[in-house]
């Protein structure tokens, strides 16, 4: 096992990984930018090592500041949380490289997922569903608007590098289509320098399903259920549950068992999200995120396993410790991202934290990196907090989750959490009944 480990990374999600490896016995070395000096995980860890300013190329991306602090302090493993340099092979490769263990998959794996393309190719080939579309990336305009006839209106136009909604055009007729791809393609260029895209077939009224795994990089995999992450804003994610109230027992059996299948040909290793979009029974394939995810917690929650302790013994060389025979789902869980934003416009705001107060009970968390006092930079993501609720089943989810909003406080800066209150109270969602676009039209119909 480590005895030290430096975590790359900031927020709410540095002080978790901070947790996890106090309670292995491992010590940890934060790293920071000179916005962050006085974090809440810098504050609690062994060690802080500051590796920039404010900008994040500049501080957190920044790889040979990263692997300095790693040497200065003598850190064994890094672990990259999620953002940043999670998902960068590159940095993967470095870190090994250069003799430390990246807590996380392997460089190849996350090169394979990263690029959308080749992953809808490989999970194709490994029988998992995809969204009907290209082939391949495409940077030809007469072969794209033949491929997106033969696809059908509407269809979405992607960039082949990225995520994130960035590079995303929803295309209605074919007389739209020109300039849509071109904007699509510069939004790529400039986000990911590159301007590769491919087509994908639109669905009308989509679930998000993601199904979470893990694997010890021997083929055996297993899988912790789905989380459903329907509730989005700009393909931004909001809200999330689990399970989720669309699947029944043989459509989540099915879908979990072609995935262990798929990752298990290619000795999968760590932890792994393989998201779905769900229209009338089926499901599609649309990517991989190959790290640990933001929405993690509502599924230690129904499982009671802690998934980056898993995530930090695998990397460490043990095998997996439990098998699929041995997850146990119990209850519901929901966990609203908590944003430093107005919940009307959605404009930022950072400002010093006022008075501060989370709530508290039974089988409530909060997952937060915020005291009173502290400053909220103006630099960063706009997730403060997170709050996760569980319950015995739904209902009783949804009436501790709305008891648990009553109670959150945070003064001084403007939050979400009216939003996901009043969310929580339509009828549309009681009823389990959302897609993805559901809370887009909502927001329209508000204005």
């Amino acid at each position: 096992m480590f005895e030290k480990v430096l975590i790359a990374n900031r927020g709410e999600i540095a002080l978790r990984l901070h947790r996890a490896c106090r309670e292995m016995g491992i010590q940890t070395v934060a790293v920071h930018s000179t916005a962050d000096g006085d974090a809440m995980h810098v504050r609690l860890a062994d060690e802080a090592v500051c590796i920039g300013p404010p900008a994040a190329k500049d501080s957190y991306l920044n790889m040979p500041a990263v692997l300095a602090a790693a040497e200065i302090t003598g850190s064994e493993g890094i672990h990259p949380g999620y953002g940043f340099l999670s998902e960068n092979a590159d940095f993967a490769h470095i870190v090994e490289e250069h003799g430390y263990t990246f807590i996380g998959p392997s460089e190849e794996h996350i090169r394979l997922m990263g690029d959308k393309v080749e992953a809808k190719r490989t999970v194709s080939r490994l029988g998992i569903p995809v969204v009907p579309g290209s082939d391949g990336a495409i940077t030809d305009e007469d072969e794209a608007r033949r491929q997106a006839d033969d696809i059908g209106y509407p269809v979405l136009i992607k960039a082949a590098a990225g995520g994130g909604g960035r590079g995303m055009k929803l295309v209605h007729s074919a007389d739209a289509f020109a300039a849509s791809l071109a904007a699509a393609r510069s939004e790529s260029k400039a986000a990911f320098n590159d301007d590769a895209v491919y087509l994908e077939k639109y669905l009308e009224r989509p679930r998000h399903i993601e199904v979470q795994v893990i694997g010890d990089g021997t083929g055996k995999i297993v899988h912790l259920g789905e989380r459903d992450c329907s509730l989005q804003r700009r393909h931004q994610k909001v809200l999330e549950e689990a399970p989720s109230p669309a699947l029944n027992a043989e459509a989540r059996e099915r879908i979990g068992d072609v995935v262990v299948k798929a990752l298990s040909e290619i000795k999968y290793t760590s932890l792994g999200t393989v998201e779905f979009l769900y229209e009338d029974g089926e499901f599609y394939f649309i990517e991989m995120n190959t790290r640990l995810q933001v929405e993690h917690p509502i599924t230690e929650a129904i499982t009671g396993i802690d998934l980056v302790r898993e995530q930090i013994h695998i990397a460490a060389g043990a095998p997996l410790s439990f098998s699929q025979n041995n997850i146990r789902f119990a209850g519901h869980a929901i966990e609203c991202r908590i944003n430093a934003e107005d919940p009307r416009s959605f404009a930022p705001s950072p400002g010093q934290v006022g008075d501060f107060h989370a709530p508290g009970g039974l089988g409530v968390r909060v997952d937060s990196a915020l005291y009173s006092g502290y400053r909220v930079p103006p630099h960063y993501d706009s997730l403060i907090a997170k709050l996760v609720v569980h319950g015995y089943n739904r209902n009783d989810c949804l009436m501790r989750l709305t008891r648990s909003l009553e109670e959150f406080v945070i003064g001084g800066i403007t939050s979400n959490t009216p939003l996901h209150a009043e969310l929580i109270r339509q009828q549309d969602f009681i009823d389990g009944n959302y897609h993805i676009h559901w809370l887009e039209q909502y927001l329209a119909q508000q204005d």
